[in-house]
């Protein structure tokens, strides 16, 4: 799953405590923390690569600690998750985790996956949503991912006209649009991939643990 990444970015929600998104904090990808997640990074006795946002969150002994690599920006037309985003694209971080986007104030959590869709949609960058319990990839065309027997998938389709066709799950669709974010949920691999086929539009896939 590391050589996927290029980078990780620890956002200030849910203190990551599954092993995936552990693992990733600990693989020695570059960590770049919003603002005040460093806090829960220090916890897991993990350093961060950079550290970007406002940074109000952050006390003067931190701030002196590790002045060399805090990256200060005060606009207020972006969160912190765009910014870490577009520190990553400023550095040529184009493939990356975000760890600790969900959980916690769930506004938050529905703005960071806006954040990731537009990210990914219009600066190409390859980015997935890694959470306690599960992951997210962005598609905007057809895609196959890897999975296990089992496992349980839900797709959430952001434009009405897109037909959707799939492959390896077990509740069949073919050429279907859907019209809420409910009605592609809860769906189950049957093998070790699955292939969700559309030719334009916009889809969030989720694999869980």
């Amino acid at each position: 799953m590391i050589d996927r990444y290029d980078s990780v970015i620890l956002s200030n929600g849910e203190m990551p405590f599954h092993e995936i998104p552990l693992i990733l904090l600990r693989s020695g990808l570059p960590v770049v923390c919003c603002d005040g997640a460093v806090y829960n990074l220090l916890k897991l006795d993990s350093m961060p690569n950079a550290i970007v946002g406002d940074c109000d969150s952050i006390s003067d002994e931190l701030f002196s600690r590790f002045e060399e690599i805090i990256h200060v920006d005060k606009s207020q037309e972006y969160n912190d998750l765009n910014k870490a985003l577009q520190f990553c694209l400023a550095n040529n971080y184009r493939k990356v985790a975000i760890v600790g986007g969900f959980g916690l104030r769930e506004d938050h959590a529905m703005g960071n996956t806006g954040v990731m869709m537009m990210f990914a949609k219009e600066m190409g960058m390859e980015i997935e949503m890694v959470t306690n319990y599960g992951v997210f990839t962005p598609a905007f065309q057809t895609i196959t991912l890897s999975s296990y027997p089992g496992q349980q998938i839900s797709l959430f389709s952001f434009q009405q006209d897109t037909r959707f066709t799939f492959y390896q799950l077990k509740y069949p669709v073919h050429n279907q649009s859907f019209h809420y974010f409910w009605e592609a949920t809860l769906n189950e691999a049957l093998s070790d991939q699955f292939t969700i086929e559309f030719q334009t539009g916009m889809a969030l896939i989720y694999r869980a643990y």
